[in-house]
């Protein structure tokens, strides 16, 4: 992905939380490469929700520049994920992280198993 003048400060470097969005993307379509697209959950009453994140910001990622960021499974339960992330820039890795992620259900957003189909899948691509 490209950094666009939206994605930084006044001096041209990518404002901090933009990295949670880049890191966002990645697990979108890490799950959208196992089949699953983003109203998948919904339709089936649950949701996918960001329960902590832990980022390490190794160096400033400028305007313009052209970023890479990945995300995979590091753990996975049956009510939630560990993904372990890193945003590269030529080579290079400038941020990583661990984002958990929570499946509730939407109606009351309460802790519930992920469906077996998707469990199965994520634990296909699980690096455990």
């Amino acid at each position: 992905m490209r950094v666009y003048i939206e994605d930084t400060d006044a001096g041209g470097i990518v404002y901090y939380v933009n990295y949670l969005k880049y890191m966002e993307r990645a697990r979108t379509e890490l799950v959208r490469s196992l089949g699953y697209d983003k109203p998948a959950m919904p339709r089936e009453g649950l949701l996918l929700v960001v329960h902590s994140a832990q980022i390490q910001y190794r160096r400033s990622a400028r305007l313009d520049d052209t970023l890479r960021a990945t995300a995979a499974i590091g753990k996975l339960g049956r009510a939630g994920i560990t993904f372990e992330q890193k945003i590269w820039r030529d080579g290079e890795i400038i941020c990583q992280g661990v984002v958990k992620v929570a499946c509730v259900a939407e109606n009351n957003r309460k802790p519930c198993a992920l469906p077996a189909s998707i469990y199965s899948a994520l634990k296909a691509a699980c690096k455990e």
